[in-house]
């Protein structure tokens, strides 16, 4: 017996003969395609700079137009400034709420474990922080933040030099060099990535307090 064809017309040609039905795509809201924008946008600016980067790659990596880009953040300053302005209140945002203890020691180790944590999670957020704009102004860069942070720490070392006998005014003298200790330290282990973080925050605890408590109350210069 010959095999069975199939009639022109019949149910069984007109199944094979439907193509597949292709997966419909799924439409962004603005909300969403703005934070999925932002998310490439940083990815970008942390492996090349602002200068390297460009509206094109931001929009070809998203699958959109360049003018969906303009259309959300008005050009490549605006796209940047989001982004740092994001990772700015990230940072002091994790700091902040860090700062719980009560005795000067615990409270700077929370700040160095802070800070490198937020390296370790936040890499690519962390790079663009500390890559410096000429478009920035000094409130949307690393510099600022740590200078926030050493506002925070003055008032606690302010406080903790009354008590000791030492010049309260100097306070924020101290407060600099302290956070300015941990963020370079941070800058230095973001590509080296050792020793484990908990054990730089103990050697810059280690290193900051162990100075601090036999500060001089009036130290003079050095003369030969």
């Amino acid at each position: 017996m010959g095999g069975v064809t199939d009639v022109p017309g019949s149910d069984r040609s007109r199944r094979r003969a439907v193509p597949a039905a292709k997966p419909s795509r799924v439409r962004m809201s603005a909300a969403q395609r703005r934070e999925q924008l932002i998310s490439i946008a940083r990815q970008i600016f942390a492996e090349r700079g602002f200068d390297a980067t460009s509206i094109e790659e931001v929009a070809a990596r998203a699958k959109v137009s360049k003018p969906v880009v303009y259309e959300h953040f008005g050009g490549k300053e605006g796209l940047y400034a989001v982004v740092v302005d994001r990772e700015v209140r990230s940072l002091l945002e994790r700091i902040t709420t860090a700062l719980t203890a009560g005795h000067p020691r615990e409270l700077l180790e929370q700040a160095a474990l802070t800070l490198l944590t937020y390296i370790e999670e936040e890499t690519s957020g962390f790079r663009v922080l500390v890559r410096e704009s000429p478009l920035m102004s000094a409130t949307g860069n690393f510099s600022s933040v740590m200078n926030d942070v050493a506002h925070q720490v003055e008032h606690i070392l302010g406080a903790e030099f009354s008590s000791r006998g030492y010049e309260p005014k100097l306070a924020e003298l101290y407060s600099q060099a302290l956070v300015g200790m941990v963020a370079l330290t941070g800058r230095w282990w973001l590509e080296v990535r050792k020793p484990r973080k908990e054990t730089v925050a103990a050697h810059l605890v280690n290193l900051a307090w162990n100075g601090l408590s036999h500060l001089e109350s009036k130290p003079g210069p050095i003369r030969g």
